[in-house]
């Protein structure tokens, strides 16, 4: 149901405060806009996640690169998707939010058919691998402009329980991923059109076991199940979302709308492949740059693109989004929002190959009693059997965060998860440690998984509470553009998570990467109790 005179498409009224309103009109509008929100984020998720499970596969396939040159994959998707989210995040104020849901994951099937090309071509260089996880971070850039869309269409009293439902259940992409590519890598799913399989070189695994070595596998599959999904959906968003007009004033005609947001999503592939190109070692780059300086330089670099590339109507408007960057509280959020969102989604990405890696290999000393980390582990545990249990652990609470924060406050509610995010952080440290010094690694196994289950369901309640508490201090013009940004820098954590416990693996400290994340978490709570609930707070959340 609309107002009169208006459709479903463009919607010139629109008042969820009032509520006679949100009762007579209002609901039926909002609800039906998250509901094809949900699914058109959760394939989002699963194109950006895709590769923490298709390296894994690509590994036990014998692809001819290095476990270093795979963490790579999942950090560029990583750090792509993330540079996504700040374009994104200023897309649906220019272009509207059926305008901008339709076309951003009809992108999607881009990466998805890319992908599932290359990987029918193990004999092609690393590059080409690396392209198509840059272009998957299209699905990582999809949250900021869908939850920017959702959070015009709620009352302020609803937005905690309806920004956690359509993350939560966006975030199922990742555990949905991480069932459906192992599932659909055992099977020709599209007969002759799908091409040839390949035999396993090592052990594999899904949901229900392992899968022996000599296995026909489909790893092609990874990519173009996606499309029998994209297609529906996409139609889907067409013809049901709606342009809230009073947040979208100026969007032009639904051309002039895709060509703002083509341009904007390529403006952020530029700084991305610049600051790559410094930053990953020969023969793809230079390795020129330090992870701590490659990620704010990549974040300047979006922004100042941003900032000198528009034009017109669409430079005004960017413009007056930039003043979230002069309040103080855009930090503060942004912060907390690294320690839920972005160690959901880092830990999402590493952790299939972070299992593969510690517990695949038995570690042993060798005669001058340094450790040897190459004889395989009979007794191994499949990554691809246990890595969707903490992504999905993680989703299935975010609703719940939501929900307990519109109650109780979301600040509460982040203190804490923090808390106990320091202490699980640092317990996973001391098991890696443990595991990684062991013969028989496996025996520390259920304590890890368990203790990481510990970190994902405290990330997705944060995530709920955070965006709440983002809807309770900035008021409605300002609050869309900060949950695009604040998932923006998060989203980082996808690149920092893989590239950093992949760096220490490596090293034979795996521990201390966790370490250093409970240090954050501990910083990150003092933060959270000095602006928001400490006595004389400027805004006491609540």
């Amino acid at each position: 149901m609309t107002t009169q005179g208006q459709s479903n498409a463009d919607i010139a009224d629109w008042r969820p405060e009032d509520e006679r309103f949100w009762e007579s009109t209002g609901k039926q509008i909002a609800y039906r806009n998250l509901w094809i929100s949900i699914p058109a984020l959760l394939c989002g998720f699963a194109i950006w996640g895709m590769w923490g499970i298709i390296t894994v596969q690509m590994l036990n396939l014998g692809f001819p690169f290095t476990q270093a040159e795979l963490f790579t994959l999942t950090a560029i998707a990583g750090i792509s998707g993330a540079t996504m989210r700040i374009p994104a995040s200023f897309l649906i104020r220019m272009a509207g939010g059926r305008n901008t849901i339709f076309l951003t994951t009809a992108m999607l099937l881009a990466p998805a058919i890319g992908t599932g090309v290359a990987l029918q071509h193990p004999e092609w260089p690393l590059w080409v691998f690396q392209l198509m996880a840059l272009w998957s971070g299209v699905g990582g850039g999809n949250f900021a402009s869908s939850m920017s869309n959702i959070s015009t269409f709620f009352p302020k009293r609803l937005q905690g329980t309806a920004l956690g439902l359509n993350a939560g259940l966006g975030n199922f992409g990742v555990t949905t991923m991480q069932i459906v590519i192992p599932l659909v890598m055992t099977m020709g799913l599209f007969g002759a059109f799908g091409g040839d399989s390949r035999a396993l070189v090592k052990d594999s695994g899904w949901i229900l076991g392992k899968i022996a070595a000599g296995t026909p596998t489909w790893i092609q599959n990874a990519g173009f199940a996606w499309v029998l999904s994209l297609v529906p959906l996409s139609l889907l968003c067409w013809w049901g979302m709606s342009n809230l007009k009073t947040v979208s004033p100026a969007t032009g005609s639904p051309v002039v709308a895709f060509a703002k947001i083509t341009y904007l999503y390529s403006l952020a592939f530029i700084p991305s492949v610049g600051m790559l190109y410094l930053y990953l070692p020969a023969p793809t780059g230079l390795g020129l740059l330090n992870m701590w300086v490659a990620i704010p330089l990549d974040i300047v670099a979006a922004l100042l693109m941003m900032r000198l590339a528009a034009f017109g109507a669409m430079k005004e408007n960017v413009q007056k989004q930039f003043a979230i960057f002069s309040n103080k509280h855009t930090w503060s959020m942004t912060a907390l929002y690294v320690v839920t969102f972005g160690s959901f989604i880092g830990f999402s990405m590493a952790l299939p190959l972070a299992i593969t890696v510690i517990f695949g290999y038995q570690h042993t000393p060798d005669a001058g009693g340094v450790l040897q980390h190459t004889l395989k582990n009979p007794n191994a545990p499949s990554a691809l059997t246990y890595a969707w249990i903490g992504p999905f652990v993680g989703a299935a609470v975010r609703p719940l965060g939501g929900w307990i924060s519109d109650k109780v406050g979301g600040s509460i509610v982040t203190q804490i998860i923090s808390a106990i995010m320091v202490v699980a952080s640092a317990a996973v440290g001391y098991v890696m440690l443990q595991a990684y010094q062991s013969v028989a690694p496996e025996q520390h196994f259920m304590t890890f998984m368990g203790l990481f289950i510990v970190l994902f369901a405290a990330s997705g309640i944060g995530n709920g509470s955070t965006f709440r508490s983002v809807g309770f201090i900035f008021d409605r013009q300002q609050a869309g553009p900060v949950l695009g940004w604040t998932s923006a820098v998060a989203a980082y954590g996808a690149f920092i998570a893989p590239v950093l416990i992949g760096q220490q693996i490596k090293a034979g400290t795996p521990q201390y990467a966790f370490y250093g994340f409970a240090v954050f978490y501990a910083v990150c709570l003092v933060l959270n109790w000095w602006f928001y609930l400490r006595p004389g707070a400027e805004i006491k959340n609540p």
